[in-house]
C-alpha cells in the first residue's frame, strides 16, 4: 500500500500545510508549475518527490525535472505531465499516445481547477490536484490524497488549503 499526497501549481508558494497535510504518505507527487526550486527542496525533506516541470518553470526545473513522468507505482500505471487536459478534452499534444496506451491513472494541472473524473472510454482516472499556490485565477487551494494498493486507487481525499488570499 503506497500513500500519495498530489499537488500541483505551487507557482513558488509552499503552504506549510502541506507538509503537515502529507507527513503520513509515501510519496509526494507534483503535477508542475513549481515555480521556485526551494518548493522542491522543502517536499524532498518530508518523502520522496514525483514531479515534471510547468509552462511557468524556469531552466533551474526544467533541466532537474522532464515534462512528462510515466511510471508505476504498486500495480498502477501513471502518466504525470503538466499539461494534458482532461476526459473529453484532452490536449492534442498527449491525446494521441494517451488513446495508444492509456494509463490506469492520469495525472495533469495547469488548469487550476480540481478535477477527479473516470474516463470510461480509456479506462482511466484522471486527476487534477487543482492549484495549492495564491497565484492564477481559482478561488480555493486545493490538494489530494489517495492510496494506492495493488491494483487499487483508493480512499481518495479532496484538501482544500483555503481561499488563494489566505497564506494561513
Amino acid at each position: 500500500m503506497t500513500k500519495i499526497g498530489l499537488i500541483s501549481d505551487t507557482h513558488s508558494y509552499m503552504d506549510e500545510r502541506i507538509i503537515e497535510l502529507f507527513k503520513y504518505v509515501d510519496e509526494i507527487w507534483h503535477a508542475g508549475d513549481v515555480g521556485d526550486i526551494r518548493v522542491l527542496d522543502k517536499l524532498r525533506k518530508v518523502k520522496k518527490v514525483r514531479a515534471v516541470y510547468g509552462n511557468i518553470d524556469g531552466r533551474d526545473i526544467r533541466q532537474e525535472l522532464k515534462e512528462h513522468e510515466r511510471f508505476t507505482c504498486e500495480d498502477v500505471d501513471v502518466w504525470m505531465t503538466h499539461i494534458g487536459g482532461y476526459p473529453g478534452k484532452y490536449d492534442p499534444l498527449v491525446k494521441r499516445k494517451l488513446f495508444d496506451k492509456p494509463p490506469k491513472i492520469f495525472i495533469s494541472g495547469h488548469s487550476h481547477i480540481l478535477k477527479v473524473m473516470y474516463d470510461k472510454d480509456l479506462n482511466l482516472l484522471h486527476l487534477n490536484p487543482g492549484a495549492s499556490g495564491i497565484s492564477g485565477f481559482h478561488a480555493v487551494r486545493t490538494a489530494l490524497r489517495f492510496v494506492i494498493d495493488g491494483k487499487e486507487i483508493k480512499d481518495m481525499e479532496v484538501i482544500e488549503l483555503g481561499p488563494k488570499t489566505s497564506k494561513k
